[in-house]
């Protein structure tokens, strides 16, 4: 077993800022939880305390069902890999890969076999009797991981390993990370701002705000169901387009009328908002780019401000009538050459979506307002 529990794990620092609120989670055996969310929002400060490299200032953190919250870090039974390698320079990859096994007094015929294993997996072999500086940012990771790899840890913790590399590395390195995950088979601790990185790489997403969790899930929950208007907008890119409006409800359908034009509700979402007690009421609706087309007659009335060519599909960027900017997706396979030629700057166009596609957040709380609401919610959404 390698599980880990966090119950109301708080951290406060000079008694008065608090980085993270009352974090409760629990990471099962062998899974690969990814922490994301933007700069300053917790997520490394949660990992360093699983770690023991921060103190906790409220709660509890359980490894392998044991309380460590007074365990030095070379107690914890967990293997680190930092975002800037923390490599030694003046020693070789062997030596480097080899350190912390030295510590522990492993005979060194076990320490060679370890370390050339994990070479082997990384690809690195070649590069054991170099130093840190004669190898790319690619390789001296690699090496960061071999030396975290030869330590048969319980726990397998990152943090940001790959916000170093370059774009095309970092590709690399997110698909090498899964193969090592299959490998090695052991419970992973990711953290990451790459939201990309988070839906490839995690099993579960914590995705977290200014120390809070904002939601909890597999990438197809949050990316299908975010809990709220900010979950929404971050899980995505481009990210979702927000739109005010208003949903009303004629029998047993429902309709809303962005930018004035009527749009029927999917019957299954609408059956989730009557279920829900959901009758009138104006909303923050979410549309995803990739969801939206463009309408040769009717729909909703834009101009085009800026047309991204991302290779597969165009990035339209279009604002309507009442300056509300939004993004659209439109692949290139089926598109005139003549089609993607009139799509310049200031050309008029029409957008349409349909009743399917739609998220429904509350003004107010900008909760969704079709995920299941916990027990001491405010009832939203009602008239």
């Amino acid at each position: 077993m390698a599980s880990v529990k966090l119950t109301k794990v708080k951290k406060i620092y000079d008694n008065k800022v608090v980085a993270v609120h009352d974090f409760d989670l629990e990471i099962k055996d062998k899974e690969f939880v990814v922490f994301v969310g933007p700069s300053g929002c917790g997520k490394s400060t949660t990992l360093r305390m699983i770690a023991g490299l921060e103190d906790i200032s409220e709660g509890t953190i359980e490894i392998d069902g044991v309380v460590v919250n007074d365990l030095q870090p070379k107690d914890r039974d967990i293997a680190m890999v930092f975002q800037n390698y923390a490599l030694y320079p003046h020693m070789t990859v062997y030596d480097n890969i080899a350190f912390s096994l030295r510590l522990q007094k492993v005979p060194e015929d076990v320490i060679y076999e370890k370390v050339t294993n994990a070479a082997q997996i990384l690809g690195i072999t070649d590069y054991l009797l170099r130093k840190p500086r004669a190898l790319s940012g690619g390789q001296r990771q690699r090496v960061a991981i071999g030396r975290a790899m030869v330590r048969n840890s319980k726990v397998f913790l990152m943090d940001e390993p790959l916000s170093n590399l370059d774009a095309k590395l970092r590709n690399q390195m997110r698909a090498e990370i899964i193969l090592l995950r299959q490998k090695l088979d052991t419970t992973f601790v990711y953290v990451t701002h790459d939201q990309t990185e988070a839906m490839t790489l995690g099993d579960r997403i914590v995705i977290m705000k200014d120390g809070y969790i904002m939601q909890v899930g597999t990438p197809t929950e949050v990316f299908e169901m975010p809990a709220n208007l900010f979950v929404a907008e971050f899980i995505g890119a481009p990210k979702m387009n927000i739109m005010k409006t208003t949903l009303t409800k004629e029998g047993d359908k429902y309709y809303v009328n962005p930018f004035g034009v009527k749009i029927e509700v999917d019957g299954e979402k609408g059956a989730a908002l009557a279920s829900r007690g959901i009758s009138g009421c104006d909303v923050t609706l979410g549309v995803r780019p990739e969801h939206i087309t463009l309408a040769k007659e009717g729909g909703i009335p834009c101009t085009l401000e800026v047309n991204e060519m991302m290779g597969s599909e165009l990035h339209l960027h279009v604002f309507t009538e009442d300056g509300t900017r939004i993004i659209v997706r439109v692949p290139t396979i089926g598109l005139e050459a003549s089609e993607r030629e009139a799509l310049v700057a200031g050309q008029k166009v029409n957008i349409t979506f349909s009743g399917k596609v739609m998220h429904f957040f509350d003004p107010k709380t900008e909760e969704n307002l079709l995920c299941d609401k916990k027990p001491d919610d405010e009832d939203i959404g009602q008239e």
